[in-house]
């Protein structure tokens, strides 16, 4: 199977997002992707978040102030695609807007969680569903690598124990999301971003990709209902 006919077999995903912890590759990925489809990408803005820095260094202490600041960047940016119009083009993310809590549940504390739920439930459903969602997994000792190497300043701090829950709260998360279908990928001895017969690969199975849930070259397996 070509490019093209590749390129042809994803149109009918005309809004896909790129999911995982940090670390994982996603925005690298959604550019690349974006980029081969021709459609807009839809990218975080963690540079913007005022609070980011601090909860890096105090988790508790800036927990909420971090999470509410991402959850309206996040919906002015789902609110701005869903113009008239934005989606005669495709568009690939790297955030789900619908995960957001997956964060909030994991940092804030049960009194700040009941507060995040009130308002998260007021906005939720002014967001859109993707049409894709592509789950990327990797060990959080291979996370950790892959932030040290990237050596952003912030997210030195960031330990194992953190990345061992996320990727837990990942797990548990897809193992109940029914709001697109899921194609998991496991990027351990799989890179897509870097080397070109990878993404090929990745293009022909997504090409393909029929059904509500699928694992490749994955270490995580779970039950679907």
């Amino acid at each position: 199977m070509g490019a093209s006919a590749d390129a042809a077999g994803l149109q009918r995903f005309r809004y896909v997002v790129i999911e995982g912890p940090i670390g994982v590759g996603k925005s690298s990925l959604a550019r690349k992707l974006a980029a081969h489809l021709g459609a807009d990408p839809l990218l975080e803005q963690p540079d913007e978040n005022p609070f980011l820095s601090r909860f890096y260094g105090d988790m508790p202490g800036y927990a909420f102030q971090t999470q509410l600041f991402f959850l309206f960047q996040r919906l002015k940016q789902m609110q701005a695609v869903a113009q008239p119009g934005m989606f005669s083009s495709a568009i690939v993310g790297d955030f789900l807007f619908a995960k957001d809590s997956l964060f909030a549940r994991l940092t804030l504390s049960d009194d700040e969680f009941r507060l995040y739920s009130q308002m998260y439930a007021q906005l939720a459903p002014q967001v859109r569903e993707p049409d894709l969602v592509i789950w990327l997994q990797a060990s959080p000792e291979t996370l950790l690598q892959r932030i040290r190497r990237r050596a952003i300043g912030m997210e030195l701090g960031i330990s194992a124990d953190y990345l061992q829950r996320l990727c837990d709260a990942y797990v548990e998360y897809f193992h109940a999301y029914e709001g697109a279908p899921v194609f998991a990928i496991g990027t351990e001895h799989f890179n897509p971003v870097d080397r070109a017969a990878d993404f090929d690969l990745l293009l022909q199975r997504l090409a393909v990709f029929k059904g509500r849930r699928e694992f490749f070259n994955s270490h995580v397996e779970i039950p679907f209902s």
